[in-house]
Formats: C-alpha cells, sequence, structure tokens
C-alpha cells in the first residue's frame, strides 16, 4: 500500500474526545507526545500530513503548528470535499490516503480512502467501516500504533530507529 497523505480527526484521535474549557472560554486539549513522534516520522519518510476538524480551536493550530502539519482545516462541516480539494492539489488518489477518525462525520471519508483507521474508543459503526483499529484510545497514542503499523509495511523496526536516530534534530514530539 503506497500511503502518501495520513488525513487526521483531532477530537477523539489525537485527543481522547473531551472538551475543556475554561470559566474565561479558553479551550484546553491534551495531545500524546507518542502522536507527535508517529506523525515526525511519517512525515520523514515523505508522507504528507493533514488536520480535517469540524471544531476550531488555538489549542490545536499550535499543535499543527509544532508538527508542521502540511494541512490544517478547522470548522469544517464537509470533510469529504475538504479531502478532495487537498488531494486535488497534492495529485494523489483516495487509495493513496489513511484517515483516522471515531465518529459518523468520518464515515463519508473512512468510505473512500485507501486505509481507514479508527482509535479503539470510536463508536462501533465507525470500527465497523475500517481496515486497522488501535488497540489504543485516541489521545492515548492510537495515531502512533496506525502510524507505526503503516511504516512497518514498508521499514523494518531497526530501519525505523535508524531513521529516528540520522534525522532526530528534526523529530518533533
Amino acid at each position: 500500500m503506497a500511503i502518501k497523505l495520513i488525513v487526521l480527526d483531532v477530537d477523539g484521535v489525537l485527543t481522547d474526545g473531551r472538551l475543556y474549557i475554561g470559566s474565561d472560554g479558553t479551550e484546553y486539549k491534551a495531545f500524546h507526545t507518542q502522536d507527535g513522534m508517529g506523525i515526525s516520522l511519517a512525515k520523514q519518510v515523505g508522507i504528507k500530513t493533514a488536520i480535517i476538524t469540524g471544531r476550531k480551536s488555538k489549542a490545536v493550530r499550535k499543535r499543527a503548528e509544532e508538527l508542521k502539519f502540511d494541512y490544517v482545516f478547522e470548522g469544517i462541516h464537509d470533510k469529504l470535499k475538504t479531502l478532495q480539494k487537498i488531494i486535488d492539489e497534492i495529485g494523489i488518489g483516495f487509495e493513496e490516503v489513511c484517515y483516522m477518525g471515531d465518529d459518523l462525520n468520518d464515515i463519508p471519508i473512512l468510505t473512500k480512502v485507501g486505509w481507514p483507521c479508527a482509535p479503539q474508543n470510536a463508536i462501533d459503526f465507525v470500527k465497523n467501516h475500517v481496515a486497522f483499529v488501535a488497540d489504543s484510545n485516541g489521545g492515548d497514542g492510537a495515531v502512533r500504533e496506525m502510524i507505526d503499523s503503516l511504516l512497518l509495511q514498508k521499514y523494518s523496526q531497526e530501519e525505523i530507529v535508524q531513521l529516528f536516530l540520522s534525522k532526530k534534530a528534526k523529530i518533533t514530539q
């Protein structure tokens, strides 16, 4: 499988799905550093990365900036239409896309992409429509688990370690 783009939902995938909102309206999200390492490793082997999420959040923009996501789309109702624009720009097909989602709004993409994935805490309907279900929940390393599984289809564990060691200055968690 030649995946050229990894696309992620945020709430329930990169986070545990809980929303923490302070009395001043500030929204807080917890991200797992191992997911960040996985995203960095995927980028090092030339896989582009994108976030398509229905919510808008300064925390998401900050994390996406830290990890140097290629595309970040927030406040999106029609995620499939947004993905179509990205793949048209890159010049790839849906079969070259890996997407991880956890809820009903992810189904239109999950049923189109080459490698649909879900975290363990995804709703059952989603888990029944994907090729890979992580053992981990969203926000608890599910993205890293998915990326490791993807990379191990092409690289040995030793090659992945060597990739990290040879380019560790570029790795961001």
